[in-house]
């Protein structure tokens, strides 16, 4: 398994997804070029997971995780042909990923707008704390991270993270509802 998350301490709980699995884990800055190598050598059959910060237009990187801004897109638009290859094998989650994935024509599971931090939750007015983020963020990737080990097809990933959702919370039934297999 091929996993790219760049380092960043607020999406740091999506670890929990590939600890312990012998993944290949890219986590820092790669060249497009470079990244488009890797996903080119990674085998159909393996499963890819792109996780983090990101946008309709990809998965972001920045070098210094205590700025706000985004030094660049480190999978984006160019790397969408390699992706496709892999048909339904890849599970991303960061802000919107969803919308990347429905422009470049990718299938898998997908997170739509996910709230890792407490400006985020501000944006979409979800009230929480930064102990709740902190818990139940976890909590997601921990529950996640056992429906793909029990080898739980993607496609009944997302009906059964709502229902494993125990506490119901604004930014819980937020998060929840945003995973979509596509």
């Amino acid at each position: 398994m091929l996993v790219i998350h760049p380092k960043d301490k607020t999406t740091a709980m999506l670890s929990a997804l590939y600890e312990g699995l012998g993944a290949r884990v890219i986590d820092d800055c790669r060249s497009t070029k470079e990244v488009g190598r890797l996903l080119h050598h990674v085998s159909t059959q393996e499963r890819i997971m792109l996780l983090g910060h990101g946008s309709d237009k990809g998965l972001f990187f920045r070098k210094d995780d205590c700025r706000d801004e985004f030094d660049r897109i480190i999978v984006g638009h160019s790397h969408a042909y390699h992706l496709r290859r892999h048909g339904g094998n890849i599970v991303a989650v960061w802000c919107n990923a969803d919308l990347f994935a429905r422009a470049e024509g990718l299938h898998g599971l997908f997170s739509g707008m996910i709230i890792s931090e407490q400006s985020e939750a501000q944006w979409y007015q979800v009230e929480t704390t930064q102990e709740e983020l902190d818990c139940e963020n976890l909590k997601l990737a921990r529950r996640l991270r056992a429906l793909l080990d029990e080898d739980v097809p993607l496609n009944e990933i997302p009906e059964r993270m709502l229902a494993m959702d125990d506490v119901r919370s604004p930014l819980t039934t937020f998060n929840y509802k945003h995973l979509f297999y596509l």
